[in-house]
């Protein structure tokens, strides 16, 4: 029989060391995978389908297309709309989040979001929908690795992929055809604008059927386009 002392010994040593270091070194394998396999499928996806197992008109729409068959007015519109900084920041807005940590505290408004696109492809890859604390330390591990072995390009291309754009809808390829009957490659300025003013909310905005805020969002964006820096790889170049 196990002594008690050594019993607490061991335990603690697998759940403060061993089992820390046995997530770092899957985590990191699993990013560096990523980096060159395509996301096929996210957790989101997967509630989703949960979610919607009695909707009998149902169905997931999703088709990986590589960056350079995406149209980069699609990753003007969501940089404009998501993240202005994306080409800059190390994976976190921290004037943004402090902004609206802020914005909670003294003037009492409702706790924003304030994600990148970075920690917006993180979570939706690897992390179940949620809201707790720990799922937000995960994120910003998670941000963090994307960010180091990534980088800036694969990191747009998967979330361009990837991102829930309607009921069933993920990523551009989708959207394209099941909105607005063409390629992801053949959207417009007009057409990535609505796509990105629904980002936000997609399971109630429609950039089919835009309604006045959707349509008035959309210009906004498209008006902030031109004004934005973006990298050079972004013309698909």
């Amino acid at each position: 029989m196990i002594p008690l002392r050594e019993l607490i010994g061991k335990t603690a040593r697998f759940f403060l060391l061993k089992l820390p270091l046995a997530f770092i070194a899957i985590s990191i394998a699993w990013v560096a995978i990523l980096r060159w396999v395509p996301v096929w499928f996210t957790p989101l996806m997967v509630s989703r389908s949960i979610e919607y197992r009695d909707d009998e008109t149902f169905r997931t729409h999703k088709k990986w297309r590589s960056y350079e068959n995406i149209s980069p007015e699609l990753a003007k519109a969501v940089i404009a709309s998501e993240d202005n900084l994306f080409a800059t920041h190390n994976g976190f807005d921290w004037k943004e989040m402090k902004k609206a940590v802020n914005d909670h505290l003294k003037k009492g408004k409702k706790l924003r979001g304030a994600s990148t696109i970075s920690q917006q492809t993180a979570k939706n890859v690897f992390l179940p929908p949620s809201h707790s604390f720990v799922r937000k330390a995960f994120e910003a591990w998670f941000t963090l690795l994307i960010e180091l072995i990534w980088g800036k390009e694969r990191i747009l291309e998967v979330y361009l992929n990837v991102a829930e754009m309607g009921k069933g809808i993920y990523g551009a390829e989708a959207a394209a055809q099941e909105i607005f009957g063409k390629s992801a490659s053949r959207l417009t300025r007009h057409e990535s604008s609505l796509i990105a003013a629904c980002l936000p909310n997609p399971l109630s905005r429609n950039a089919g059927k835009p309604s006045a805020y959707v349509s008035k969002r959309a210009g906004q964006i498209r008006n902030l386009i031109p004004k934005i820096g973006y990298p050079d790889w972004i013309d698909g170049k």
